[in-house]
């Protein structure tokens, strides 16, 4: 027996059955000194070491490299590298060859050398260096080899690579009609571990077990099938099926990984599950609000003289009721009235203050039937008396046949702080009545307020409107009034109902916050 196999720990009971005087190295006893040295040192090393010995390369290594070549183990030991590792000696033979020929040592790193060693070919990265092993006189008699496995590193990096295009491709996913194709997409470049991936719902793929990952042998190859069954109402569950790489193991690190895709889409999934189920609910409070506002507002009055259109919006980021309003109505002596107002905040409160405003000033109008300026002054004396405790905008105006019927109507209105009206003329120009500013109801009730008259001629257009229709959160956003000149110029010809809806068209698809509008229209 050699001594130099006492060291050889686990492995010495290999080493020792090996017939060595059948193998090209012949008896230990008639090793060379540099051979037992070699051996002696690398069996005393815990980094992972083969010594590949004369012009066979004969392997002798530690208990480390037996991880490295798994079930090539104990067959490896005192065989020629060629026989043990055919699967890649196209490669490494060469190399073998290079150093043992005098060429210099030789490292590799991060190499893919797929090695058949846990009874199928396997997917492996190393990184190694060999180095000649020098005897007297300076004559090679061998190689040793000093390897680090990397496949796990790499396996693991490439992994969290297609995890994290995943995770990023999903981030702003908003439907789940795109889900399919969004996932599909995201993992293709990881197509070494996954694919031919696909999506579909539960629901259209019978037969599949909802709970749990599962992993299926087939003439295909080796099949994923991950549920994907989020928390939703109502219940959002996919099936996420993918072919596996039949050059790795479906061990817990794999498993883990089909796990965490699964778990980064079903994620998604709910987030996108909640979503729409906000929507639903936000849409349909929306439409409960604005019912709930038309409700608290009028049809506009009817006149044979005058066409009065008039529309309400919510803004389009909220589904509250709030305080816009418009109105109109005729007075016992005949005189058609407009009004449009807006109370601050946008609640159920404001909802309610818009109200009560609205019902005084109807009161107020009937009974004083006084010009526009004294029914808001008598309005902002109630509100500081009965109330609401609020501020508010009010535009109110009042027309009255001129006194020749074909010149049309006379327009006396007063402004409480309120956005100016628009005129468009018959000609097609458009411009703002823009007295001086009276301020808010409800800021000084003994503020003076003031009317203003402007001929109406036959075949113009007022718009009156709230400041939800101009006014943006960003200032750059805003519109100033005179922006609305350019949206109504040459529109004389336009209905009221059309005029609106061309002001809605420009200004209505991203409104934040409620916008009521009329358009009186003096017909020819």
């Amino acid at each position: 027996m050699i001594a130099v196999f006492g060291d050889a720990g686990s492995l010495r009971d290999r080493y020792e059955q090996v017939d060595w005087a059948a193998t090209a190295l012949g008896p230990p006893s008639a090793w060379s000194p540099t051979l037992l040295a070699s051996l002696s040192m690398t069996l005393n090393t815990r980094f992972p070491v083969t010594l590949l010995w004369g012009p066979r390369y004969v392997l002798l290594y530690n208990e480390a490299y037996v991880e490295l070549i798994a079930g090539k183990h104990p067959d490896a030991l005192g065989r020629p590298a060629e026989a043990v590792f055919p699967e890649i000696w196209d490669v490494v033979g060469p190399l073998l060859d290079s150093v043992r020929g005098g060429h210099g040592p030789v490292m590799m790193q991060d190499l893919r050398l797929d090695l058949h060693r846990n009874g199928f070919l396997e997917e492996c990265y190393f990184t190694f260096a060999y180095s000649a092993v020098r005897g007297a006189g300076g004559v090679i008699e061998g190689v040793i080899d000093i390897t680090e496995e990397a496949t796990q590193r790499i396996i693991t990096r490439r992994r969290l690579e297609a995890l994290g295009r995943l995770a990023q491709a999903l981030a702003d996913l908003d439907d789940l009609v795109r889900l399919p194709e969004r996932v599909a997409v995201a993992l293709e470049p990881a197509a070494v571990d996954l694919s031919d991936v696909r999506v579909v719902r539960l629901a259209d793929h019978d037969g599949v077990a909802r709970e749990e990952l599962t992993v299926l042998r087939t003439a295909d190859g080796v099949l994923a099938r991950v549920p994907l069954t989020s928390v939703a109402d109502p219940p959002a569950e996919f099936l996420l099926t993918a072919r596996l790489n039949d050059a790795l193991a479906v061990d817990d690190a794999y498993r883990t990984f089909l796990r965490l895709v699964g778990s980064t889409t079903a994620e998604a999934i709910a987030r996108v599950a909640a979503y729409q189920a906000e929507r639903r609910v936000a849409a349909l409070e929306r439409k409960m609000s604005e019912t709930l506002q038309l409700s608290l507002l009028t049809a506009p009055a009817v006149d044979g003289r005058i066409q009065i259109a008039v529309r309400y919006l919510p803004a389009a980021e909220q589904a509250h009721v709030g305080g816009d309003w418009y109105d109109s109505f005729i007075l016992p002596d005949g005189c058609l009235t407009v009004a449009i107002g807006d109370v601050s905040g946008h609640d159920r409160r404001a909802a309610a203050d818009m109200a009560q405003i609205r019902n005084l000033l109807r009161g107020i109008a009937f009974t004083v039937q006084s010009p526009p300026s004294a029914i808001l002054s008598a309005l902002d004396r109630a509100m500081a008396a009965l109330g609401p405790d609020t501020m508010a905008t009010v535009l109110l105006a009042q027309l009255a046949t001129a006194r020749q019927p074909d010149d049309g109507h006379v327009l006396r209105w007063s402004n409480a702080g309120h956005p100016p009206p628009v005129l468009l003329l018959p000609s097609g120009q458009a411009r703002l009545l823009t007295p001086r500013p009276e301020p808010l109801l409800g800021f000084v009730a003994t503020a003076p307020r003031r009317d203003h008259t402007v001929d109406l001629p036959l075949g113009a257009s007022l718009v009156l409107f709230t400041d939800g229709l101009i006014e943006r959160r960003a200032a750059e956003h805003n519109v100033a009034p005179e922006g609305l000149l350019d949206v109504i110029a040459d529109k004389q010809e336009l209905s009221a109902d059309q005029l609106c809806d061309e002001i809605l068209r420009h200004f209505g698809e991203e409104l934040e916050d409620d916008v009521a509008l009329t358009v009186v229209h003096s017909s020819r």
